[in-house]
């Protein structure tokens, strides 16, 4: 088994039944599995290095972030301080990468420790609103951008929602902060990076939104023949955002010829 490999992943894989990349498949879920994924061993070793090491490519902060880290903080149960802003230290507490946003008004990107990046760059994103962090992919605003704005504002508090997204790379490397070349090896040694995300309202003015990012090696898809159905029929109606976004079409034409082999 690869770290961070989550074995009910196959029981409902994010692509669903192939209709389209981008949906807001938000699941409400109890509190108590909302902040409840302990970190392990080698994935704390791996936030520490960053944090002790690049700790400006993992964390940024906004100069009006302060009151929001401190509410957050009562979700988590900091025993020492050993970081600059309390989002990092929280941040050793759980898996998820944490980004912490304004519920109302433009939804700015308050504060952030991402350690897990896939393609994007926190400082490039912190005090932006939401509509410009998912500008890069034009069709994400497009068909979710305005749902996804208005839930973030009309939420219940302390009601938490899950959902995944997910990419395909060629290794497992958590740490992308921009897009990775096109992988020389065959797909066969491909993974399918599935990131469980989950939003809360935490208080009037705030809500979190975490990442926790799982690894699933595409070579298990011939195994699940409905599954990689679905997976063709998501990758086949791509528009040319979510081509670009995923890693081009070179990348499409590869995956749809194994898939199909």
């Amino acid at each position: 088994m690869i770290k961070g490999q989550d074995l009910s992943f196959w029981d409902n894989p994010p692509w669903g039944d192939g209709k389209q990349k981008y949906r807001l498949g938000l699941t409400p879920i109890s509190e108590d599995n909302w902040l409840n994924r302990e970190i392990g061993r080698s994935l704390l070793k791996h936030k520490k290095q960053l944090l002790d090491n690049r700790y400006h490519d993992v964390i940024a902060v906004t100069s009006s972030s302060s009151d929001a880290q401190n509410i957050l903080k009562e979700h988590f149960k900091i025993e020492k301080r050993e970081y600059p802003d309390l989002i990092a230290d929280m941040s050793l507490l759980i898996q998820d990468d944490l980004c912490l946003i304004r519920s109302n008004g433009d939804q700015e990107l308050l504060a952030a420790s991402v350690c897990s990046p896939s393609y994007w760059n926190v400082q490039s994103k912190i005090g932006k609103p939401l509509t410009a962090i998912h500008e890069p992919v034009s069709s994400l605003n497009e068909k979710i951008g305005d749902r996804i704005s208005t839930f973030i504002r009309q939420s219940p508090l302390m009601r938490p929602f899950s959902r995944q997204n997910w990419l395909i790379h060629g290794d497992t490397n958590r740490f992308y902060l921009s897009e990775e070349e096109l992988p020389k090896t065959n797909p066969s040694e491909w993974f399918i990076r599935s990131e469980k995300e989950t939003l809360c309202r935490f208080h009037e003015d705030y809500s979190l939104f975490t990442i926790n990012v799982l690894f699933q090696p595409l070579y298990l898809i011939h195994e699940h023949s409905e599954q990689k159905q679905n997976l063709i029929k998501c990758l086949s109606g791509f528009d040319d955002a979510e081509i670009s976004y995923f890693g081009g079409a070179k990348k499409i034409e590869l995956l749809l010829k194994y898939l199909s082999g």
